[in-house]
């Protein structure tokens, strides 16, 4: 049953990136946003954003937690428009315009030191865009994905993701975790996204409440003594976006997987206050 749920999927999807090929990125984002909008409420992960927007903002009334989820809906149908659109945004300059990078001078260190880092950031927006600029400046780059459950969709997004976004995907996993050791050994800086729940992690706070998270960042900063730069993206209009690289971050030795853990939840605490309608509530964050 659910081999035929996602073939039914892959060829409505299919069906909708022949249509925005027409219509163009304008009109497909205007389009796919209205659709988003229109049936993702409809979902049950409408109780689990409230749920997530609770902890995360408990003073904010119903009204205010509706507004984000119904900005963040809208954000989910311009993404999806935006993939088959994604080589024009690795190859054309004028697509390159619309994105503005604030601290590019961090990228031209790192990538002159030629010593890898750790890119840490979350689900923003368009957040494929962070790591496929990584790249595009010269940063010798790795970055994890989580494969898609529909096994007939999941191949179309590898080619998209290893073609125009970053050439090294590594999947999530324990030889995904082997491979990212090797390819760091070899001098390849990592990017991870460190805002979604894993079995695998440890218990950390997030936002005041207990939060499965993920330990590999911390894991290498104790092996390598490696920094860690957090990036994060906003859509600034429908066409335009800000990619903020931060200054590194240099943990002492003597801190512990725990404390460089809390440390890098709080970082990310603060992208979300920042730009809490271009997160993704959908996810089952606080579940243990």
């Amino acid at each position: 049953m659910k081999l035929i749920k996602y073939f039914i999927q892959f060829i409505l999807i299919i069906f909708l990136f022949l249509l925005f090929k027409i219509l163009r990125l304008k009109l497909s984002k205007s389009f796919s946003s209205f659709i988003f909008k229109t049936i993702g409420p409809h979902f049950r992960s409408k109780k689990i954003s409230h749920a997530n927007l609770n902890i995360a903002f408990p003073e904010l009334d119903e009204n205010g937690k509706d507004k984000i989820v119904n900005d963040m809906w809208a954000t989910y149908g311009k993404i999806f428009a935006e993939y088959i659109f994604i080589k024009n945004f690795r190859q054309s300059p004028k697509f390159s315009k619309k994105i503005i990078i604030e601290n590019q001078k961090i990228l031209e260190k790192i990538k002159q030191k030629n010593t890898p880092v750790i890119f840490i950031s979350g689900h923003f927006d368009n957040f494929e865009l962070m790591a496929m600029h990584i790249e595009k400046s010269g940063v010798d780059l790795a970055a994890i994905y989580r494969p898609l459950n529909n096994k007939f969709l999941n191949p179309l997004m590898e080619n998209i993701r290893k073609n125009y976004i970053c050439k090294k995907q590594i999947q999530k996993g324990i030889s995904g975790t082997k491979q990212l050791l090797r390819e760091f050994k070899n001098g390849t800086s990592i990017a991870l996204m460190i805002d979604q729940r894993v079995s695998e992690g440890i218990k950390c706070d997030f936002f005041g409440q207990e939060a499965l998270t993920t330990t590999i960042p911390a894991q290498f900063i104790k092996k390598f003594n490696a920094e860690v730069v957090p990036i994060s993206i906003e859509r600034l209009t429908d066409d335009n976006f800000k990619i903020k690289i931060f200054d590194n971050i240099q943990f002492s030795k003597s801190d512990s997987v725990e404390k460089i853990t809390l440390e890098l939840n709080k970082i990310l605490e603060k992208m979300i206050i920042a730009n809490p309608k271009q997160w993704i509530w959908t996810h089952n964050r606080w579940k243990i």
